[in-house]
């Protein structure tokens, strides 16, 4: 397996592996994924990987996002990492996690935050085995096909702040 930038031709596969983690009800409250321009706007160009197999499959992906247009929060992005579902437990999503934590900080980024529901066990620990932090949980933040679900809130700071 290799990690390497995501590139404009790997949205298909990405698309799907996104499509199979909002069908899980596990991975986020979107219902669709959108297409490649809506998804290529709302994430930093800079930070997008994906993990392929030896043989150019894509096994998953992993891309941040900007919590806020306003300058003071130009640091601070959103963890978005997902994994083909045939493909978990295999230590892709650690592998991802952790240059993703790399490349955000040779980018200038100072915080990661992760959104996750409580259920995502496997989601949470990844976080917390690779430095971040549970802030807390968010209650009945949003329906999801009609069912109040909560969040947890992660974050990690940069290990090169003072």
């Amino acid at each position: 397996m290799i990690i390497a930038p995501m590139l404009p031709n790997d949205w298909p596969e990405v698309e799907k592996i996104y499509q199979d983690g909002i069908d899980t009800l596990q991975a986020t409250f979107e219902t669709q994924t959108p297409n490649w321009e809506a998804w290529d706007a709302g994430h930093l160009a800079s930070t997008r990987l994906v993990a392929k197999s030896t043989t150019g499959s894509i096994l998953g992906w992993a891309a941040l996002s900007p919590v806020s247009k306003r300058q003071v929060y130009r640091g601070v992005a959103e963890v978005s990492i997902y994994i083909d579902v045939n493909q978990m437990g295999k230590g892709i999503g650690k592998k991802l996690l952790a240059e993703l934590i790399q490349l955000a900080e040779a980018s200038g980024i100072w915080m990661l935050q992760a959104v996750t529901f409580p259920e995502n066990t496997a989601s949470v620990r990844l976080h917390e085995k690779l430095g971040f932090r549970l802030v807390g949980r968010r209650e009945k933040i949003a329906q999801q096909h009609g069912v109040w679900r909560d969040t947890v809130l992660l974050e990690r700071r940069s290990n090169n702040l003072p």
